[in-house]
């Protein structure tokens, strides 16, 4: 237990911390008569040699003046809450984690949720919503291959019994749903490849979006935000749809309308795309302005510029990040090595001080081959690598660990300095209960000193080159 004069640091940060950190935190504290102690920091670290991986590496007391290259946080800079993070449990992911021994599936269900500890506390799961590139086995499918004919019995064999164990070790994960297509018969092409939905089946895709939420909640995975087609932008040779932000904007009057019929307070979310057309977003928000549902926009990161998000949150609009895949190279060392640091500025940095309040990655897991999957990824990565019976943890899991385990739903984004690329870039929360909690990526190419400051007071450390740290603290008067 810590000690009474210092307060928890978050509900996550708390559990985070070992036993013989606290121990030496306390022992460095001691008690004091003439003045409060200082407080102090938890450190976290990972290096891109893999050497050590969200490891505690030192508590700090803010017990120093600022010095070069100082990192000023500013809790009084608020900006948007923090909603989640996590990856999408698709039908590919299901059928790996299906196939390990029970225990060893337990116990990585555990690492990847729990919020104690040992897991990262992962919180926010995308699915889709019938077939996609990353099913299991072919044929593609949607929910009512033949019309009348609706079943989620697919998803029941793989998908949801997995789900159902995720929200029993984290009772908090948040679920958004998003089709690829809706069923072949309700398109202009007769397929669920490419192609349009036609005008006259509009209320019938409705109809089939409400029974699927409403088939989630009977069978124990209640939706809250949903969004109508996986990147309307884009057709495919799997399962994907063409929609028009005027389509979307009636498809989400129509939505409304049956979603307020059938009791659910589900949140609608417009776009679901790559950052590079942000004005498709904003035309649908702009014409859904009455609708109450209608919450914000997700993007994914297949093209354009984190900024990009801006335009919509500068708009008044709120934003989540949604889907992003790794990529595979040739040398794992390496591999992880590029892939933390290139994965913190663009996936945790740049996306969240762009207004982001989610950061969801594709697979949750995937095979060393990046498969099962029937579409146009090749070599891409899950948060885990599951191979057999063997699981390897990718550099996807800490990088989300750095953030999950320490930012708690609802916290807020406060103002950090933070350097461009090739620098110390950093992006900084403010947790429901007051605690703060700061990202530092060391992008430059030697190990860097630097101080980070918090009201007036200062900590000293230095962080090794392309390293990752979490820095986590009690907060003050903000």
């Amino acid at each position: 237990m810590p000690p009474l004069s210092l307060p928890l640091s978050g509900a996550r940060i708390a559990s985070a911390v070992s036993a013989l950190a606290l121990l030496a935190a306390t022992q460095a504290l001691g008690p004091s008569p003439a003045r409060a102690a200082a407080p102090r920091a938890e450190v976290w670290v990972t290096t891109p040699d893999g050497g050590r991986k969200l490891a505690h590496a030192a508590s700090l007391g803010f017990d120093t003046s600022p010095g070069p290259g100082d990192i000023s946080i500013d809790p009084e800079d608020k900006e948007q809450r923090f909603t989640g993070a996590g990856a999408s449990l698709t039908e590919a992911s299901a059928k790996l984690l299906g196939q390990l021994p029970e225990e060893r599936r337990d116990q990585l269900m555990e690492d990847l949720f729990a919020t104690g500890e040992d897991g990262i506390g992962l919180d926010y799961l995308r699915q889709p919503l019938g077939g996609n590139d990353f099913v299991a086995r072919l044929p593609y499918f949607s929910y009512e291959d033949t019309k009348g004919s609706f079943s989620i019995a697919r998803d029941e064999k793989e998908v949801l019994p997995l789900l159902r164990q995720a929200r029993k070790i984290n009772p908090g994960i948040r679920i958004m749903a998003s089709p690829w297509s809706a069923p072949g018969w309700m398109k202009e092409n007769d397929s669920l490849s490419g192609g349009r939905l036609a005008p006259e089946h509009q209320e019938d895709f409705a109809d089939y979006l409400v029974r699927a939420l409403k088939a989630y909640a009977k069978a124990g995975v209640p939706v809250q935000d949903l969004t109508v087609a996986n990147e309307p932008l884009f057709q495919a040779i799997y399962p994907s749809m063409l929609m028009s932000s005027g389509q979307q904007t009636a498809l989400f009057e129509i939505l409304d309308r049956k979603l307020t019929a059938a009791g659910l307070d589900t949140g609608l979310w417009a776009f679901d795309h790559n950052w590079d057309h942000p004005e498709y977003a904003l035309d649908v928000l702009r014409r859904t302005a009455d609708i109450e549902r209608v919450r914000g926009a997700s993007f994914h990161c297949y093209g354009g510029r984190p900024e990009q998000q801006l335009d919509v949150r500068e708009a008044g609009e709120r934003v989540l990040f949604t889907e992003c895949s790794g990529t595979d190279g040739e040398d794992g060392v390496q591999d992880f090595s590029r892939a933390l640091g290139w994965q913190t500025a663009n996936w945790l940095i740049r996306t969240l001080r762009s207004g982001a309040e989610t950061v969801v990655l594709w697979n949750l897991a995937l095979d060393p081959e990046g498969k099962p999957h029937f579409g146009y990824c090749r070599g891409c990565n899950g948060v885990v690598q599951v191979d057999g019976e063997n699981v390897h943890k990718n550099a996807e899991f800490y990088v989300l660990g750095h953030l999950s385990k320490f930012v708690d739903r609802g916290a807020r984004r406060i103002g950090s300095t933070s350097e461009g690329s090739g620098g110390v870039q950093t992006v900084a929360f403010q947790n429901p209960d007051g605690s703060r909690v700061c990202l530092v990526l060391n992008g430059t190419g030697k190990s860097r000193s630097f101080t980070l400051t918090d009201e007036g007071k200062s900590l000293s450390y230095k962080l090794p080159r392309g390293a990752v740290a979490t820095f986590a603290w009690p907060g003050g008067k903000g």
